[in-house]
């Protein structure tokens, strides 16, 4: 079962026109309480025109013409307001010309074309009404003051402006904690420990040898002591580059144990930006999703030196095609929505050589790209397509694979990070539906 947040209902408010005890709008509420008994609960009916308190959004089981002469009431209604007017969850295809009509008086009401949709809106209401509940909890001492600060410094997400926006705009805390006292205590959890913990799971490994397997279990074990002690975190993440001296093993693991066991999102290398926006798509949408660096080939070789590779693999129109590859693989792809999946050796340079990494593959096909633009109100997506898997051997890119996109130069001239989220399929139009509810514009790029 999703925790917290993911776990809420949507407190639905039904607005009726002449009077709750309207028979063809009782029929509705009724049905509609049945059709949504996991994503909302109904409060008390309420007439158009009078206050309405507590509800993420008010309802309309049933559209009148006398909307047309009820603008002003609508105008004052300051929740979102939605039109499920049929039998099967979705709007009446009647209401379509009351609908459009209050669009171009400045109304928008979220009337849904399939059920799925409405389940949607309901699931981001809830999601949206427990937000001021929810914390992150980043593991960070002095980020950007580690290795290659030369480059980490550089980084929005560990800007206060940054944790301020995403408090402001969407109720989540970011709690800090040291990585200096984190990495001490999981080392210090004892080998016994940690081999119990190993026994209950079926994790698969290659190369791998116990020392290193059973310093990562361990690194698991801390975090989830820190989820256990605050339930209120539901999402991590760790400074895990930039200062992984001060840990002689990577989270990897630790992030894919945690999201099987507690439905934890994690943001790597403690990227709050990528962390809200997996947070949005997995909790709200339930999309089976993954962050991951981008190498656009319109680069050149400013991204190849970085991967330590010569050449980008032989695609047609490179100009299109983007590089996908993290700490030496594709990226942490969840096990639960990997076709293949492997704990491996670690590959940079960066981390302990006692350290891990995740070696794993999302299904090919359409794929969708998204990111949190960094004013918080606009979400920068991309329909694209996982073409192939490439290999570099003796790279920082053993294992990473082609995406192809629509239009290379409008990614470069729009796209607000080379952290990416990818969700596997398409899901624009689902995100606009997010957008919709939490005031976030959805912008192609």
């Amino acid at each position: 079962m999703d925790k917290g947040a993911a776990s809420m209902k949507a407190r639905l408010i039904p607005v009726y026109f002449k009077s709750a005890a309207d028979e063809d709008f009782r029929k509705q509420l009724e049905t509609l309480k049945q059709l949504l008994c996991c994503e909302a609960e109904f409060l008390k009916p309420v007439k158009l025109g009078s206050p309405m308190h507590g509800g993420d959004a008010a309802v309309f089981p049933q559209l009148l013409g006398e909307a047309y002469r009820r603008i002003e009431d609508f105008k004052k209604m300051k929740i979102p307001i939605m039109a499920i007017t049929s039998e099967f969850g979705t709007m009446a295809m009647w209401d379509w010309e009351i609908v459009s009509f209050m669009k171009t008086e400045g109304i928008e009401i979220l009337s849904p074309y399939n059920s799925c949709h409405t389940k949607i809106l309901c699931k981001c209401l809830g999601v949206k009404g427990a937000l001021r509940k929810v914390k992150f909890l980043v593991i960070q001492d002095d980020p950007g003051e580690g290795f290659q600060p030369e480059i980490f410094k550089r980084f929005f997400w560990w800007e206060d402006i940054c944790t301020k926006r995403i408090k402001q705009k969407f109720g989540v805390t970011v709690v800090k904690k040291s990585f200096k006292e984190f990495g001490r205590k999981a080392k210090n959890i004892p080998d016994k420990h940690a081999e119990e913990v190993c026994g209950k799971w079926d994790i698969k490994t290659e190369g791998v040898d116990k020392k290193a397997l059973y310093s990562a279990i361990k690194v698991y074990i801390a975090a989830r002591e820190e989820v256990e002690k605050d339930s209120s975190i539901e999402g991590m993440g760790i400074n895990c580059l930039n200062e992984s001296r001060f840990s002689n093993t990577t989270p990897c693991l630790a992030w894919d144990m945690l999201f099987r066991e507690k439905n934890i999102v994690w943001g790597c290398e403690a990227d709050t930006l990528s962390l809200m926006t997996k947070y949005l798509a997995h909790r709200c949408l339930n999309a089976p999703i993954m962050m991951t660096n981008i190498y656009p080939s319109l680069m050149g070789m400013a991204p190849l030196k970085h991967e330590h590779i010569d050449f980008f693999p032989d695609v047609k129109d490179p100009d299109n095609c983007i590089l996908l590859a993290h700490c030496g693989y594709l990226g942490i792809v969840p096990s639960s929505q990997a076709e293949e999946w492997t704990l491996r050796k670690k590959v940079l340079a960066i981390v302990d050589n006692n350290a891990t990494a995740i070696d794993a593959r999302m299904p090919m096909g359409p794929v969708t790209m998204a990111k949190l633009g960094p004013s918080m109100d606009k979400m920068l997506v991309a329909d694209c397509s996982l073409e192939k898997y490439v290999q570099y051997p003796g790279s920082h890119c053993l294992n990473g694979a082609v995406l192809r996109v629509k239009d290379g130069h409008s990614i470069m001239k729009n796209a607000s990070s080379h952290h990416q989220c990818l969700l596997t399929g398409k899901w624009i139009n689902e995100i606009e539906l997010m957008g919709k509810i939490f005031r976030i514009d959805t912008e192609m790029i």
